[in-house]
């Protein structure tokens, strides 16, 4: 990614430290930013052309979501992928979801269903091999869900934990069928204008546990993201 590129990203009106955390997060989950490899506060301070305080605190929230190790004397280091930080990320997630879709049944109304069907409607939009616009609308999904149950500090709660699990499915959903996972959210989004929050709640519990699948797959063809666990 060009440094001119990178810079146009951040908003100085704005906190530069939590746009800093985002970006490499991001550059972290799409691999671009790969295990083993170490970053610097200086270097990302000139690539994004900002001090070091802000890189420093944006590096201290990377290493609380497991994405970096920083080590005194010798660089901060992009983790490896943990499966077992996936599979506890995965059980929160669940849980939490699971719970936010049946209170969506109770809260739906006729825009309710609307925005969810306007957004069914737009992922069937996406081609089958945009992993990147795929990603964004399925996020933007998730977080919806929250919003309408009135549980936006619960998605708050996923962001925190769910950046391993993040990695993986990012690098899953290329070897998922796109269809497949646009007709799990229909399903969702189906149960819901039903009204049957138990269809609804086992929708989402099937499609949140198709990472129990890609996850041995993603780490068989790409063993050198992952750590021993």
């Amino acid at each position: 990614m060009h440094a001119s590129a990178i810079t146009s990203n951040l908003n100085e009106a704005t906190a530069i430290a939590p746009q800093l955390y985002r970006l490499l997060r991001d550059r972290i989950v799409h691999t671009e930013l790969v295990p083993g490899e170490l970053i610097s506060e200086t270097e990302i301070a000139r690539e994004y052309a900002v001090s070091r305080q802000p890189v420093r605190e944006a590096f201290i929230k990377l290493a609380e979501a497991g994405l970096v190790q920083i080590r005194p004397q010798r660089g901060t280091m992009i983790t490896p992928i943990s499966t077992n930080a996936v599979m506890d990320a995965r059980f929160v997630r669940e849980a939490i979801e699971a719970d936010v879709v049946k209170l969506v049944v109770e809260r739906r109304d006729a825009g309710v269903l609307a925005e969810l069907e306007r957004q069914i409607a737009a992922q069937k939009r996406v081609a089958d091999d945009d992993v990147d616009g795929f990603v964004v609308l399925d996020e933007l999904f998730h977080r919806t869900l929250a919003d309408l149950a009135g549980k936006s500090y619960a998605w708050r709660v996923i962001e925190e934990v769910k950046a391993q699990m993040d990695r993986v499915r990012y690098l899953s959903v290329e070897r998922l069928h796109v269809r497949l996972l646009i007709g799990q959210h229909e399903a969702i989004v189906d149960a819901i204008v039903a009204g049957d929050a138990g269809r609804a709640e086992a929708a989402m519990r099937t499609h949140l546990r198709e990472i129990l699948k890609s996850l041995p797959e993603v780490a068989k063809a790409r063993p050198d993201l992952f750590g021993a666990r």
